[in-house]
Formats: C-alpha cells, structure tokens, sequence
C-alpha cells in the first residue's frame, strides 16, 4: 500500500488544545478515530490500581445526556465499534463506522472523556466484570507467570500491576474515587487521530462539541525515562497440577522512543519471529523443547519489558530452562550473523507493511506514535535506520539491557524444582560459580 504520509494529512488543534490529526484515505467509505489521553493505569491513584480501567469501561456506558442503553443504542444502530481501555500508558477510545455516521457519533469520543454518567449502578456492574476477569486470570498459568515477572521487574512501580488492577482495590473502588480522574484526563497530553473517509469540516463540529465544556489539553511530551533499577528478587515461582511448565525469561529495557529500543525490536524479531525464528528452530524444531516459544516487547514510555515465553513439558524442564538461559546468553556476547540480522530485518519491514492494511491500524499506530510525544514520521525514520544497523549494535544494545533478567515460572512442583536448579546452576542467574 502507499506509504500513509504520502496521503492527505492534516494536523491542528481543537480549541482547548487537543491535536487533531486527519489522514485522509482513498477507498471504502469508512472511518477510524483513535483518541489517546496519556495516563492510564500506570497513573492510578495509590490503593485505586484498576481505577482508570473501571474509568474506561464506563464512558461506554453513558456520556452527556445519554444513558447506557441510549449510547449504545446509537452507536449500534449505525452499526459502529466503540471501545474504551486503560493500557498501561494511555486511556484510548477507539471508534470505527461508516463515513456517513461520523458527523454524528464522533462528538461522542469528547462526550466520553469530558462527561462520563458515572451512574452508580453502571460503576457496579463494570466493577465487578473486571473482577471476573482477574479471576478468570487467575486460572490462566501463563497469565499468572506475566504477573509474577511484572511484580518481579516493576514491585510496586507504576507498571507493577494489570491495568485491571487488582482485587482488593478494586472492589472497593466508587464514583466518587473516578470523578477526580476525569477531571485530570489529559493533564499528561492527548492527541485524535482521523483516518479514512473522514467528513469535510471535522474541525468545526469537534470545536462546536466543545463548547462549554473546553479540554485544556497538551500536546503529549516526549517520555524517554532511563529503565529502571535491577530488581531485588530475580525469580519467582508457582504450584499448579498442570502437565506443562511456563517460564518467562524477562527484563526491564526501555521506552519506545529510546534508541536502543530498535535494536532490541531487531533481536525481538530475530529470537521470536515467525518459525524461522532463532527460538523457534532451537527449542522447538532441533530439540522439541517447547510446545510455544515466543518474544514479547511493547511499546511503552517507561522501561519496557523484554520478555521470552515459553511452555514446555514437565519432564524437560530443567533441560529447556538451561537451553532457554544460553539462548539468552549468546545474543549479550555474540553479534548474531549477518545474515540472520537481514532476516530479521525483513521481518521487522515485513510486520510494519501488515500493521498498515486499514484505516484502524493506521490511526492507532500514528496515535501510538503522537502519544509517546515523538514526531509523527518517527515510524519511517526508524525503518530508515534499521536498515543502517549492524550486528554489533544489536549486540551493544542487548548487553546494557538483557545483563540481568529474571525468571517466572508456573508449573508442576517437580518442573519448578529442576527449573530452579538449572537457573542457579546458570550464570545469567548470578548465583552459579563464576556467575
């Protein structure tokens, strides 16, 4: 498809500050709109972790002079997605409907933020869906070994829960702990991102929703924290009556805008990548190692979290452990091959190309992008630069970030026992002779 800057795009400023970015685009007469308000839940309130979460959930269920079953009665009955979350980093409203239905359901998206009902009888009954969803998760061996790497990378930093939240907090959250929060919506910056078919004089229709009720709102600044301090603890592990054994092998590394952040994609895309993968071919095809093998690296404004995952069986645990620990090993003390970093490379160009093919994508990757506070080409630049890296600065990367990981494990007893066994007996863990 054609590069998206190369379409008709647009930039300005609703009054009260919000950026507004129209990229408009040839084909279907459909419309995608992303509004990403910087926070979420890594700015929940102490003792209020899954606040912005419950937040989210109940701007779908009335704004402004509409209740639940009318909000969702319009929105439906044109035949529209509306969507609200907390992610770490953001709160998002995500909306995707026809052209002709955008002069009437995009005012929505600021009704949403600036006038949520709050109905108390809403505030339970989204409540207590997310408390069904922490419990399901708990059921979830592989959810519960992201949980304990989170609490071992992040404690109680911002990023050291679920967006969720947990269940203490949340069940005693109310109204009257979110009507602050939606006061504060947007103090960290906030852009809208139009893409598709999008209506002539967008502008005066958002201002004319305004009225009244202005959104001071910033640009999002630029978040390049350093990543954060080695955790105290470096291992953590869980008793389940599975068969299988889930390890997670993670570090803390850093935000999406830093300049390491592309070589460490490159190694992401070079260890987990597809069935070429480095991982894959080891653990899986050479040794039959692991049931699933895979690398996880998102997109954050603090330290971004670097993570393998891995389930494998209880009988070759310590053996898949140990294999998973060298593989870690080798890309922090030797440069991959060249012609493994032009594979990845292909990959990384390749996963771009296939997160393009519509309007949605398009809006959420250039808000992703304008929410981090980094220029609006920062996308093309980079694969630009990918393209001029060396397997050495891959190497550079991985050895100031990945020197210190820590493992979660959830399995059966015996799994943890050799698990744990062949993590002392490794360097990586610190505690080996010579470690």
């Amino acid at each position: 498809m054609s590069h998206p800057l190369a379409m008709d795009l647009e930039q300005t400023a609703l009054a009260g500050g919000l950026p507004l970015v129209v990229l408009r685009r040839p084909g279907p007469r459909v419309l995608s709109a992303r509004l990403m308000i910087r926070g979420g839940s890594s700015a929940d309130p102490q003792r209020q972790r899954g606040a912005h979460q419950l937040l989210a959930g109940l701007m779908t269920r009335g704004c402004g002079e509409l209740n639940a079953e009318a909000l969702a009665d319009r929105v439906e009955g044109a035949g529209a997605a509306l969507r609200a979350e907390a992610t770490e980093d953001a709160l998002t409203l995500a909306l995707h409907c026809g052209a002709e239905d955008g002069e009437d359901l995009l005012p929505l998206l600021l009704s949403m933020v600036l006038q949520p009902t709050l109905q108390p009888d809403q505030v339970d009954l989204e409540r207590q869906l997310n408390l069904q969803t922490l419990q399901r998760q708990r059921e979830d061996p592989f959810q519960q070994a992201h949980d304990q790497l989170r609490r071992l990378l992040f404690a109680g930093g911002p990023y050291g829960h679920d967006p969720l939240g947990v269940e203490a907090d949340l069940s005693r959250l109310s109204r009257t702990d979110l009507e602050p929060l939606v006061h504060q919506l947007g103090a960290q910056g906030a852009v809208l991102v139009l893409s598709g078919d999008v209506p002539e004089g967008v502008v005066d229709l958002l201002n004319t929703a305004l009225q009244g009720s202005p959104w001071e709102v910033p640009p999002p600044a630029s978040a390049l924290a350093p990543g954060g301090a080695a955790p105290a603890e470096r291992i953590s592990s869980l008793e389940e009556d599975t068969e299988q054994l889930v390890l997670l092998l993670g570090a803390s590394t850093v935000p999406y805008g830093d300049p390491d952040a592309l070589p460490l994609r490159l190694l992401q895309a070079h260890l987990g990548a597809g069935m070429s993968s480095r991982l894959f071919q080891a653990m899986r095809e050479e040794r039959g190692l692991a049931y699933d093998v895979g690398v996880h690296l998102p997109a954050r404004c603090g330290p971004s979290p670097f993570v393998v995952h891995l389930s494998t069986s209880a009988e070759r645990a310590e053996e898949a452990t140990t294999c998973l620990l060298e593989e870690w090993r080798q890309v922090m003390e030797h440069p991959i091959p060249p012609e493994a970093l032009a594979l990845a490379l292909a990959k990384y160009r390749g996963q771009d190309a296939m997160g393009r093919q519509t309007c949605g994508q398009l809006a959420e990757r250039l808000a992703l992008v304008l929410s981090h506070g980094l220029p609006i080409d920062q996308v093309e630049s980079q694969l630009e630069r990918a393209g001029r890296l060396t397997p050495s600065d891959l190497l550079e990367a991985a050895s100031r970030w990945l020197q210190r990981p820590s493992l979660s494990l959830v399995g059966p007893a015996s799994a943890l026992q050799s698990a744990t066994l062949a993590w002392k007996q490794h360097p990586l863990s610190g505690l080996a002779p010579g470690g």
